[in-house]
């Protein structure tokens, strides 16, 4: 009997609400700002809204959170939407902050009726400097004192277009004084003349963040609003917009976010990662986006598996990258094709079998899948091997190549190394070496017990493919502590190209095909390849890697 999972804090809350009828079914949503991609962290808040959801038979809204035109593009719509889908999630209904700029507008005139709003002309280092100190109040300035009538006026000309970036701004009149710094008078708009994604030059005023996010909460009547720890504070801001414009009650719940070893998540950095072809796009197998980790090959359900296992929590802590990169072993341990590639070729001539002639043998696809079937591979006279699985001068318990020595070929024959082949500078360049017939796997009738099993390739047949060896993208393990520029922590060899030589079955692979290469990792094809040119991406080691 399976033991039953315990429930996090914030399914307690939602089995409380439900318990007590104060909803009919709950509502969640996922609110991304399209100003870049989606990173692991968001994957988490993305499982874990969807998930709810699902668990309780609720829905949940895809809001786009695009009050700030400057930074936001269709791209990163477009992207975010693939990435959730990609993820196993569905939304109720594809929503944008934008979708609701006259409805805020007039809740913020309604701040302005009821005395609790005023457009200010101060600069921002004038707004910052009179907040104060987390010890000292804040100071009123002369603006604060502005009649309804004179406010209203002020801030449709506002709208209209009437002054410039940064002239004027609208803040809501709480107290200067508060204990909480972002409740002292925060900004609720300010003035941009720029071209939005989605509204065009229709507005040149926009919402902040705080006044845009609350309100589209209860628009759209969200019962759970799901955020990250940094947005306790906001907490008390969006309450009180809440209850003094009078509108739908959404409560808002945060969680730990994301944190992983040797990774950023922030998409200003990552930005100016990209921007600085410092990596290869958003899409950079080492980057910590989901479009990075869909290219590099990790499955949608071992992100899933993996923020299960993390959980969710109250208190920000430090994941092992090691726990993810088990997820993606477990899951394309039992789903990924084997086959045979050799990175290092060193040749082998088997003395004794005929020239020209070429010999098909089954192998299996894949021992831990029902149903893996098998592929042919050729053997011929002339093979490639791995250059480390052989030693001149082996230590005792060596069970691999050596001179006189006798090792297993996957799902071939036995052979015995008879002579080492050197060019000029002492290098060995060939082996010559002889196979036993009588050794087939799967027909093996020698008699003989070797304890080595390496992997090869005929080398009349082989495939020369593109093999690209990702490792981390940061050297520090814990990047959040770092004082100094990130990009001094950067891995120099996060990334090393070498050309394989793969069996010709691996020629049929396409695009995002997952595979593990035998003794080697797991590898999926990438989107660069060509018919000429395979590509393929190294997802993660065989174990991990220290």
């Amino acid at each position: 009997m399976t033991e039953e999972k315990s429930l996090n804090f914030i399914e307690e809350i939602i089995e409380a609400d439900l318990a007590a009828g104060n909803y009919p079914s709950i509502t969640t949503r996922f609110p991304p700002e399209p100003n870049g991609y989606l990173h692991l962290g968001h994957a988490k808040s993305i499982c874990l809204n969807f998930g709810l959801a699902l668990k309780y038979g609720g829905k949940t809204n895809l809001r786009f959170d695009d009050t700030n035109p400057v930074t936001e593009e269709v791209e990163f719509v477009e992207n975010i939407k693939q990435d959730v889908q990609w993820l196993g999630f569905q939304w109720a209904h594809e929503l944008y902050a934008s979708d609701y700029f006259s409805q805020l507008y007039e809740l913020a005139v309604k701040l302005i009726r009821k005395g609790l709003a005023y457009v200010d002309d101060s600069t921002s280092e004038e707004i910052a400097e009179q907040k104060g100190t987390p010890t000292a109040p804040g100071k009123p300035n002369p603006y604060r004192q502005r009649s309804v009538e004179e406010n209203l006026k002020l801030f449709a000309e506002m709208k209209a277009g009437r002054y410039l970036d940064g002239a004027k701004v609208l803040r809501a009149k709480i107290d200067m004084a508060h204990v909480n710094m972002l409740m002292r008078d925060p900004v609720l708009y300010r003035i941009k003349h720029a071209h939005h994604h989605r509204t065009g030059d229709a507005w040149c005023i926009y919402p902040m963040y705080d006044f845009a996010h609350g309100q589209s909460d209860s628009i759209e009547q969200i019962t759970h609003s799901i955020c990250t720890l940094e947005f306790v504070p906001h907490r008390e801001l969006y309450n009180w917009l809440i209850e003094n414009l009078e509108i739908y009650p959404s409560k808002q719940y945060e969680f730990a976010r994301l944190n992983m070893t040797y990774t950023l998540m922030s998409k200003r950095k990552l930005l100016q990662l990209v921007n600085e072809k410092v990596v290869n796009g958003w899409d950079d197998p080492r980057m910590p986006t989901l479009s990075g980790a869909r290219r590099r090959g990790y499955p949608p359900e071992s992100l899933r598996e993996f923020c299960d296992k993390i959980g969710v929590a109250k208190r920000d802590n430090l994941i092992d990258m090691g726990l993810l990169e088990f997820c993606v072993r477990e899951h394309l341990n039992k789903k990924a094709s084997r086959r045979m590639v050799v990175f290092d070729p060193l040749k082998v001539i088997i003395t004794n079998f005929p020239e020209g002639k070429t010999e098909m043998l089954p192998s299996e696809n894949n021992t831990e899948a029902e149903n893996g079937g098998t592929r042919q591979m050729p053997f011929s006279r002339e093979l490639w091997v791995e250059r480390e699985d052989f030693m001149e001068n082996p230590p005792k318990k060596y069970f691999r190549l050596s001179p006189g020595g006798m090792v297993r070929l996957k799902s071939a024959y036995i052979i015995r190394c008879e002579s080492v082949i050197k060019d000029a500078t002492g290098k060995v360049v060939e082996l010559h070496a002889t196979y036993v017939p009588e050794s087939k796997s799967g027909h093996d009738t020698s008699g003989l017990h070797v304890k080595g099993v390496i992997h090869w390739v005929s080398a009349p047949q082989a495939v020369p493919v593109e093999v690209r060896l990702y490792d981390r993208l940061f050297l520090t393990e814990d990047m959040s502590t770092i004082e100094d520029d990130f990009k001094n922590h950067l891995n120099p060899h996060s990334l090393n190209v070498v050309t394989a030589y793969a069996e010709p079955e691996l020629a049929k692979a396409k695009p995002g095909e997952q595979f593990q290469f035998l003794r080697m990792g797991y590898f999926c094809q990438d989107a660069d390849s060509t018919d000429r040119k395979p590509v393929f991406n190294r997802t993660v080691t065989l174990r991990e890697s220290k």
